[in-house]
């Protein structure tokens, strides 16, 4: 198939292993230690042996072998990171890409200094190790784009979008190699490796500019659903606050009443249903506890509900310590808490189980929040998010995101546990001296 010495199929090889190893050491990974670097070795070995048996494959089955050396770069990237199928898909593409630009550039300076001698075997070597190096230790640069903590995820159309900007790197690349009478053929083999290389780097670039384009347009989601967030548990606030303030109007003269109809005569019904009345009615009194007006309105509404659905909200809060805060952030903090824990409450049988406990107290200097709710089965975390059970996982997270948000924002941190069947979140933010 080839005019003139093509790059060796190993260095190929060496270089679609080398690359799929960067990405996948980019972000979470399966498999660690020991169990990682023989999986690593074993792909390496079989990328080496498939490539190298295929050198010699007749021009109609040039294709097919390359299609099976990408799936096997798929299988390696999907095997051992944490991520979904189009996320390798999409990893997969630019790690070729990447592998075809390291090999082409290698091999071109090699055969600047080298264009008709073979060097040594240990030059080459050396050679090979410096330029890839080189190429995959700038590539590395890109890990900036994909956090360990962030569970990065691809959609279809951006799949198809990387799929499409390969083939077409690969086919421009590669045509002339299979085909001479074609308008992008060079005169001189030193013009075809020329032009491989500088195909490459262009798909390269451009595969660089749309991981750029997904990293913005993840982050401008992520901002604009904590600002949703931010905005929804405001006006929750307010609804409770409006519809509290409307019941407490009736608090002693419902009071007043249920005495009256105790001291007649009554069956247990009657007895039953009054009980219920002054319960409901009970809740409103929470008002004005915690020294924090919006802190006792987001009590109240969350109490309301937690007594309708058979959970146990307890809490020992100093809302004074809150005063430097916003009210919104006071809002989404206390509102995204407590609703991720009564959404994991509701989600226990055994209602004698469901119970949250929320602490707001001074600690050394320190505003602590924390709340703690009781969980049944396993909690596994993304980074240091909890992972979802939800379908819609792209727009999982943000309330806890929005809460770490607002922490820092008072140079506070945030900490997430589960263990011995209660999970936790605590917020620990500075106090201003003058609170």
């Amino acid at each position: 198939m080839d005019t003139f010495a093509d790059i060796p199929r190993i260095y190929t090889a060496v270089a679609e292993w080398a690359a799929c190893l960067v990405y996948i050491l980019m972000m979470k990974r399966r498999f660690k230690g020991v169990m990682f670097a023989g999986i690593a070795l074993a792909a390496l070995i079989i990328q080496s042996l498939f490539l190298v048996l295929t050198d010699e494959v007749i021009i109609v089955l040039w294709i097919p072998c390359m299609i099976v050396a990408v799936l096997l770069m798929y299988l390696f990237i999907y095997i051992c990171g944490e991520r979904s199928k189009t996320t390798a898909g999409f990893l997969c593409v630019k790690a070729f890409v990447l592998a075809e630009f390291a090999a082409a550039f290698e091999w071109q300076i090699y055969r600047f200094f080298w264009p008709e001698d073979e060097a040594p075997v240990w030059i080459r070597g050396l050679f090979l190790v410096a330029i890839y190096g080189v190429v995959f230790g700038l590539a590395w640069l890109e890990k900036r784009y994909y956090p360990e903590h962030v569970h990065v995820r691809i959609s279809r159309r951006e799949l198809m979008s990387a799929i499409i900007i390969g083939v077409a790197v690969f086919t421009i690349s590669n045509i002339s190699f299979i085909s001479s009478n074609t308008p992008f053929r060079g005169r001189y083999e030193y013009e075809i490796r020329l032009m491989r290389m500088l195909v490459d780097l262009g798909g390269l670039a451009i595969l660089y500019a749309q991981s750029i384009q997904i990293s913005e347009l993840r982050v401008r989601r992520e901002l604009e659903a904590m600002h949703n967030d931010l905005y929804s548990q405001y006006q929750q606030y307010q609804q409770m606050k409006d519809s509290i303030e409307m019941l407490s109007q009736k608090h002693h003269d419902f009071k007043h009443q249920i005495g009256l109809l105790r001291i007649m005569d009554s069956d247990e019904k009657r007895n039953a249903y009054l009980d219920e009345i002054e319960k409901e009615v009970g809740f409103h009194e929470i008002q004005n506890k915690t020294g924090n007006h919006v802190l006792d309105t987001i009590l109240a509404g969350k109490a309301m509900y937690c007594s309708r659905n058979n959970i146990k909200l307890t809490y020992v809060a100093d809302g004074k310590l809150l005063s430097f805060m916003s009210t919104m952030d006071i809002c989404s903090i206390f509102g995204n808490v407590l609703e991720n824990a009564i959404e994991c409450e509701e989600k226990i049988e055994d209602v004698k189980k469901r119970l949250i406990h929320l602490t707001v107290s001074a600690q050394k200097g320190f505003v602590l929040i924390k709340v703690e709710n009781y969980f049944e089965g396993q909690i596994e975390f993304t980074g240091d998010i909890p992972k979802t059970r939800k379908k819609d996982k792209r727009n999982h997270g943000y309330g806890i995101k929005s809460m770490k948000h607002i922490a820092e924002k008072y140079n506070g941190t945030t900490t997430i546990s589960a263990a011995k069947k209660w999970f936790e979140v605590k917020i620990l933010i500075p106090l201003p001296e003058q609170v």
